[in-house]
């Protein structure tokens, strides 16, 4: 089953006002892999800030993590 991330993946900004789109995205989640769950959390979230800007949010957001050991 495929889940596509809508929300973040969807959000407008960046220089461009673009949308961030899904291969960014799971480019941004594979490349917190090696962080601790919060550094994760911190990280995508101050990326998604800072691609938004001063645009409006579009939708809402919710990223889920497992910790599998």
């Amino acid at each position: 089953m495929l889940v596509k991330p809508f929300g973040y993946a969807d959000q407008f900004g960046g220089e461009k006002g673009k949308k961030f789109k899904y291969a960014p995205f799971k480019k941004l989640l594979l490349s917190t892999h090696s962080l601790a769950f919060n550094e994760q959390q911190q990280f995508i979230e101050k990326t998604f800030n800072n691609w938004m800007g001063e645009l409006e949010q579009l939708d809402d957001v919710c990223i889920m993590g497992i910790n599998i050991e």
